[in-house]
C-alpha cells in the first residue's frame, strides 16, 4: 500500500493562513508533485492536511521561472533562475507576486562557490547558498539581513540561518515516503512564503532531477 502523503486535500486553506504565529513554528509537508494532470510542480499542505501552496507547470512551458501560488491559485512569489557565465554565478531571484519585469526582486538565492567544487548539495560543503536582500522598499523587511543555507538539499536535511545565526527554517526528511515528500519547518523569524520560495530555488539549483531542469535558462534577465 502506498504511503499516505496528505490527509485532506478536499478542504484547502488560503496561503495567508500559513503565516507563522508570534511564538509557534509552522510545519508544512512539501510534495514534489503537482495535483494537475500533465504538470510538474509542488503541492504543500499544513499540519492539518489543508492545501496552502501549489506550483503547477506544464511540461511545454519553457519560461525560466516558477510561480508559487496559494490554494486558490493566486500568485504569492515568482522564482526566476538566472545563470550567467562564471563560477558562482548560479542564482535565483525571488519576486513578489507574478510581476518580474517592473518590480525589483525581494532577494537573490545564490549558490555558494564551494558547491561547484564539491558537488550539487550532496553534503560536501557546509554552506549551500546565500539569500541576499535585493529590495530597499517595504518588501525588504521580509528578507531581513539575509540568510545562509547549510546542509544537503539532496538528503532533505538543510537549515536556513539568519544574520544572528538563529535557525529560522529547516528542511527535514519525512519518514517512509521517499525524498519527494519532506517537511519544511519555519520559525516565527521568517515568513513562510519566503521560506517556500527558498525551497523552490534550492530545488532548481540542487534537485536531482529538478522538476524544472528541462527549462531553458537565459544568460541574462
Amino acid at each position: 500500500m502506498a504511503a499516505k502523503v496528505y490527509p485532506n486535500v478536499a478542504t484547502p486553506s488560503l496561503g495567508q493562513s500559513a503565516a507563522a504565529a508570534d511564538d509557534e513554528p509552522v510545519t508544512l509537508t512539501v510534495w514534489r508533485k503537482s495535483l494537475l494532470f500533465n504538470c510538474k510542480g509542488f503541492t504543500v499542505f499544513d499540519a492539518r492536511g489543508n492545501l496552502v501552496y501549489r506550483v503547477d507547470t506544464y511540461a511545454s512551458d519553457s519560461r525560466a521561472e516558477v510561480v508559487l501560488m496559494d490554494a486558490a491559485g493566486r500568485p504569492v512569489l515568482t522564482v526566476r533562475r538566472r545563470k550567467l557565465i562564471g563560477l558562482g554565478s548560479d542564482q535565483c531571484l525571488v519576486y513578489p507576486g507574478e510581476e518580474t519585469r517592473r518590480m525589483p526582486p525581494l532577494c537573490a538565492v545564490k549558490r555558494t562557490a564551494a558547491h561547484y567544487m564539491r558537488g550539487s548539495g550532496s553534503g560536501g560543503a557546509k554552506s549551500m547558498a546565500h539569500v541576499v536582500p535585493c529590495s530597499t522598499g517595504a518588501g525588504a523587511k521580509s528578507c531581513g539581513g539575509g540568510y545562509e543555507v547549510e546542509g544537503s538539499y539532496l538528503r532533505r536535511c538543510c537549515t536556513v540561518y539568519d544574520e544572528r545565526r538563529r535557525a529560522v527554517a529547516e528542511v527535514r526528511p519525512k519518514e517512509a515516503v521517499g525524498s519527494d515528500v519532506f517537511r519544511l519547518v519555519v520559525q516565527p523569524g521568517m515568513e513562510v512564503s519566503l521560506a517556500m520560495g527558498v525551497v523552490l530555488a534550492l530545488d532548481q539549483m540542487f534537485g536531482k532531477p529538478s522538476l524544472l531542469r528541462s527549462w531553458s535558462f537565459p544568460s541574462q534577465s
